[in-house]
C-alpha cells in the first residue's frame, strides 16, 4: 500500500510562517504547526468537530485569545 503525501494548507492571513496548517485525510482533518513542518506533531478532528471550531471562530468565542 502506498500512501499520498498529504497537501497542507494554511491561511493567506499567515504571517512568516508563524501559523497552523490543515490536510485533508478524508474522513478527518490534519493539524500542524507551520513552524516545524513535516517535524510536527499532528493532532486529528473529525470534520463535524472542525466545523464547530471554525463556527466559533467566525463568531468570536475565541477572539481574547489572539
Amino acid at each position: 500500500m502506498t500512501t499520498r503525501p498529504l497537501k497542507w494548507r494554511k491561511s493567506t492571513f499567515s504571517t512568516q510562517g508563524n501559523c497552523v496548517e490543515l490536510a485533508d485525510l478524508g474522513d478527518s482533518i490534519a493539524v500542524r504547526d507551520s513552524k516545524l513542518g513535516d517535524n510536527s506533531p499532528r493532532l486529528t478532528f473529525t470534520r463535524q468537530e472542525l466545523a464547530a471550531w471554525v463556527k466559533g471562530a467566525k463568531a468570536g468565542e475565541f477572539d481574547d485569545l489572539a
